[in-house]
């Protein structure tokens, strides 16, 4: 009798979202030492970002770090070589999602990105440079320094996220699905952010 075939394998999903990871602060620490090293002085500031730098916050097991710097265009020329040798290639993108009702000039939210995906090199790691100062840089810090001051809304956020990635068969849509919910919680950090004083350089 012949035996019935064994059952396909379940498709991997397209985005991971994965419970909080007590290790990633570890990882992400000498990720942004590592970083530091090898850029200079031109990395003025070196920062753990995104849903990974959020204790109890579900994420894609991607580190996510941000570099502010002086010069865009001359990061983007001359970072290329010593993040090469550290597994990072560069991405195309060059701009970040301006928040809905903005009328914000887009080319204020210019950036270079690089990305890291070498288990081999090191942590995977979306590389974010943006201009000290620009609304892009501010806003990465506002989003994650207030849901660090507001652990009540972490749970309600993870599991939108979970939800989402298990809906989604790919990585974009999944971006511009989760582009607007960031701009609600932007709307209630901003507020925030002037009641308490909040400083994107109060460190």
């Amino acid at each position: 009798m012949p035996t019935a075939p064994l059952p396909a394998p379940a498709p991997h999903p397209a985005v991971q979202v994965l419970p909080y990871d007590p290790d990633w602060p570890r990882r992400a620490a000498g990720l942004t030492a590592g970083l530091r090293a090898a850029l200079g002085p031109a990395a003025v500031r070196v920062e753990h970002i995104g849903s990974t730098a959020v204790p109890g916050l579900a994420a894609k097991p991607v580190l996510d770090v941000q570099i502010g710097v002086a010069d865009l265009d001359a990061a983007g020329r001359d970072f290329d070589g010593p993040l090469a040798a550290l597994g990072f290639r560069r991405s195309p993108h060059r701009h970040d999602h301006v928040p809905a009702g903005s009328d914000d000039d887009p080319g204020r939210w210019a950036k270079r990105l690089w990305l890291r995906r070498d288990r081999a090199a090191g942590p995977d790691c979306n590389l974010h440079v943006r201009l000290l100062g620009s609304p892009n840089e501010r806003l990465a810090l506002l989003f994650r320094d207030w849901f660090r001051a507001h652990p009540e809304a972490v749970p309600g956020y993870a599991r939108f996220k979970q939800l989402l990635a298990a809906a989604v068969t790919d990585l974009d849509t999944y971006a511009d699905v989760k582009d607007p919910v960031v701009d609600l919680v932007t709307a209630v950090a901003e507020p925030w952010a002037a009641t308490t004083g909040w400083s994107p350089y109060a460190r």
